[in-house]
């Protein structure tokens, strides 16, 4: 009996077959950010990509880039803090490709400014339905929709991938809404796996660190800081949105069929040696 007679099947990186949405999915112009970058990845790996961002030109443009590709896309205008729009969004979705296997939770804001002293209370609570509780509808209509899928290996009917934020894992910037909104992300995320891992529906969690996207430059940022903000990581250089998307595609894919629960950090090491600057 030869060795590779005895051995497991081994998990495939390629995502043909599947469904995914990716909330936020559309960018500043051209731009890559996490959501556009997330959904070129899953495309090109064979998924057929729901593309939902409340910039319906900005996601069809998203959906454009993934057809030059050979990929298959389709774009929906949602804003997923409205409950109505999350589930408007999961019946599209069955409605177009009849299933769903992949979730992406990527919209979020910076939200209120300033510490508990300063904030608004109605910016706040503005954030929160935004930053979280949209991940929460977001799920309350895909994990029924997964569910009815045939189990693949090791049981699997989906994966939902949370984004959150190094701010979530620790202090050090100056506004409270936005660390506290990523750390409520990390947390919903292990609770959300312990609740529907028995489903056999996955839930993790990646946290960006200082990536420069065109949400983050705005309308633009000097080289100091883009310098500053690169060297809070241990590699000396810059990150974008393709390594948040590389995470990403690794979770929602069967390479990561025994991963539930777990956070992934993507921030070249900052979390393990710097406090955030303001």
């Amino acid at each position: 009996m030869t060795p590779s007679t005895t051995l497991p099947p081994r998990p495939s990186r390629r995502l043909d077959g599947r469904v995914a949405i990716v909330t936020g999915a559309g960018s500043l112009g051209d731009g890559l950010g996490n959501g556009r970058a997330i959904s070129l990845l899953l495309a090109s790996d064979g998924a057929t990509v729901l593309c939902a961002d409340r910039d319906l030109p900005s996601a069809k443009r998203t959906v454009e880039m993934i057809v030059q590709e050979g990929g298959t896309a389709s774009s929906l205008c949602a804003d997923v803090s409205s409950e109505e729009d999350c589930e408007r969004l999961v019946r599209t979705a069955e409605g177009f490709f009849g299933r769903l296997d992949i979730l992406v939770n990527n919209v979020g804001i910076m939200g209120a400014r300033g510490t508990a002293v300063e904030a608004s209370a109605e910016e706040w609570a503005t954030g929160l339905a935004i930053n979280v509780t949209a991940m929460m509808l977001m799920a309350k209509y895909a994990i029924p929709l997964m569910r009815k899928n045939q189990p693949g290996d090791g049981g699997i009917r989906g994966s939902i991938v949370n984004i959150g934020s190094i701010a979530g894992l620790q202090g050090g910037t100056p506004h409270l809404f936005y660390p506290t909104s990523k750390g409520a992300v990390v947390n919903m995320s292990r609770a959300m796996a312990y609740n529907h891992g028995r489903d056999g529906i996955r839930v993790n969690c990646v946290c960006p660190g200082f990536l420069y996207t065109p949400m983050v430059a705005g309308s633009g940022m000097s080289d100091d800081v883009r310098d500053l903000r690169r060297r809070q990581g241990l590699l000396n250089t810059e990150g974008n949105a393709w390594d948040c998307a590389a995470a990403v595609r690794f979770l929602a894919s069967d390479e990561a069929r025994w991963i539930t629960g777990t956070t992934i950090t993507v921030d070249a090491g900052a979390t393990c040696s710097y406090v955030m600057p303001e």
